[in-house]
């Protein structure tokens, strides 16, 4: 029964995580940004982009009550505020457009492969405010339950594997999924995030206003 459990939990978490974290929907335009660069340097910007998105994530999980607490937010407003941008964030990905031109690198010296890959292809596009907002209300269910942390903790472990294996595999995926496939992957992942982000706003509601939904 644990064990069902907390597969349960721990799958929720992760397709939570894939969901609002931008690795399939985030390929064409990691390929724009990276174009021109060497299989080295393509390595060395995949492996610091994702190392960035989990140093983010891991730190989103410890670190984001506590910031809310000192700031005086509470957690039912949050989830409100997070549910509201997870909203916009999956209409974005439902109303997606194919990729266009972006600038690629232009400049291939090391520090600009570094600083590319931390941003804007690790903060924001890979983990965004929705990403941090989502393991943030995940964590605040549990601030005292280490199991829970934990689950969570391997989630951003599995997601940020996925995260590097689609950057890594990027030109082989969207070879495979062409155009269509992957507004598709995005769109449905989109539709995810609007259910996701409708739940925290019910859930804060309810928090706030007992009565309201029955």
């Amino acid at each position: 029964m644990t064990r069902n459990i907390i597969g349960m939990s721990l799958q929720h978490y992760v397709l939570a995580l894939f969901a609002t974290a931008n690795n399939v929907a985030a390929i064409p335009l990691f390929l724009a940004l990276t174009r021109g660069l060497t299989p080295k340097q393509h390595l060395k910007v995949c492996n610091i982009a994702t190392l960035t998105s989990f140093v983010t994530m891991v730190v989103s999980l410890f670190t984001g009550v506590a910031v809310l607490n000192f700031f005086e937010i509470g957690i039912p407003a949050f989830r409100i505020a997070g549910g509201l941008l997870l909203l916009r964030t999956g209409f974005s990905m439902m109303s997606v457009n194919p990729v266009s031109s972006e600038s690629p690198v232009e400049n291939t010296s090391l520090s600009n492969v570094i600083s590319t890959a931390i941003i804007p292809i690790g903060i924001p596009l890979t983990t965004g405010p929705g990403t941090m907002s989502t393991i943030i209300l995940f964590s605040s269910t549990g601030t005292r339950d280490i199991n829970t942390h934990l689950l969570i903790l391997i989630a951003i472990a599995i997601v940020t594997a996925v995260i590097w294996i689609s950057f890594l595999k990027a030109p082989i995926i969207a070879r495979v999924l062409r155009s269509t496939g992957l507004d598709v992957l995005t769109k449905i992942f989109g539709l995810i995030t609007l259910a996701l982000g409708v739940q925290f706003i019910l859930t804060g509601l309810s928090t706030t206003f007992p009565n309201l939904l029955g």
